[in-house]
């Protein structure tokens, strides 16, 4: 039959080990969270880049290239 002391051993080993799960999951939990914020940040960036990038367009960028005609002799090496 368990002692007094023995049982309040167990016990404290129970809370001991709630505690720590507890902590893991907390950090679990926070890193979890800082990488959906770095995530999402990228993803707003990228954005506003390209929004900015494309703004930032002048008409002759659309005329860049109308003269050009495609060679058909790319990448064959002759």
């Amino acid at each position: 039959m368990p002692t007094e002391t023995e049982s309040l051993t167990a016990a404290q080993e129970t809370a001991a080990d709630q505690a720590n799960e507890s902590s893991t999951l907390k950090i679990v939990g926070w890193l979890s969270v800082g990488v959906a914020v770095a995530v999402l940040g990228i993803a707003v960036g990228l954005e506003l880049r390209s929004r900015y990038k494309f703004k930032r367009r002048t008409p002759y960028d659309f005329y860049a290239h109308a003269g050009e005609r495609p060679t058909g002799e790319f990448g064959l090496g002759v």
